[in-house]
């Protein structure tokens, strides 16, 4: 089963094309760029690269979110406009979860942590693949008595890692650099086990997970909410 995966939710842009949960390219790009100058070309590339066009692909995958929301946009419909008229199958895959398959085979728990802005992060705690707490939108202090609770190791990725890593935590673990950063074949791996289970979907159902309002929203409903108190 061919799977093109994608993740542009935070600063990197990464795309990778798998056999089954074995991986075929990668391609990832952790500048500055903007994802809607440099996805399309990537994929492209990795395409050629391999040999393969989009018509050969049994599915697309894509980091859904939480992360960035023009990132997550960007990714997301660049998934509908490759599976455009073609019936492919689509899945979308959490960014925490994608993030914790960096470090699958570490002896300890896994902390994804996405800067969310404001002194808040999108995280979760993952414990051999499996979620130990509902992924969500916190404030960086709230987590920290969290974390403290889990006597064993703890292991951080994600672009919010700098974040986090002078905290004073329990058990905090050294991540090695490049498995802090966003990997698109994580996002493959998840998608190939959820495509054997059915959990797919179709370019027009694929949708983003926010885990929060947009910025712009939330700040027209606080106006809102103090004009009403005048």
């Amino acid at each position: 089963m061919k799977i093109l995966a994608l993740d542009s939710t935070a600063n990197t842009s990464t795309v990778a094309l798998l056999e089954d949960e074995r991986l075929i390219a990668t391609y990832t790009v952790n500048t500055k760029n903007t994802h809607s100058e440099t996805l399309l070309p990537m994929v492209k590339h990795l395409l050629e690269s391999a040999n393969t066009s989009v018509d050969e692909l049994d599915a697309l995958a894509v980091a859904n979110g939480p992360g960035s929301f023009t990132g997550v946009r960007i990714g997301v419909a660049t998934i509908k406009g490759l599976a455009f008229g073609k019936n492919k199958k689509c899945v979308a895959v959490s960014t925490t979860q994608a993030l914790s398959v960096n470090l699958d085979g570490f002896d300890g728990i896994v902390c994804p942590i996405m800067n969310a802005r404001r002194g808040q992060v999108y995280t979760c705690i993952y414990k051999n693949g499996a979620p130990l707490i509902d992924e969500c939108c916190m404030m960086l202090d709230e987590l920290i008595p969290i974390l403290e609770k889990y006597d064993e190791k703890i292991y951080f990725t994600g672009d919010g890692y700098e974040l986090i890593v002078n905290k004073e935590i329990k058990n905090k673990c050294e991540t090695p650099e490049y498995l802090r950063y966003s990997n698109a074949y994580g996002v493959g791996k998840i998608a190939y086990q959820k495509l054997l289970k059915g959990e797919y979907t179709t370019d027009i159902e694929l949708r983003v997970n926010y885990l929060r309002k947009p910025q712009a929203e939330r700040e027209r409903e606080e106006r809102l909410k103090n004009e009403n108190r005048i």
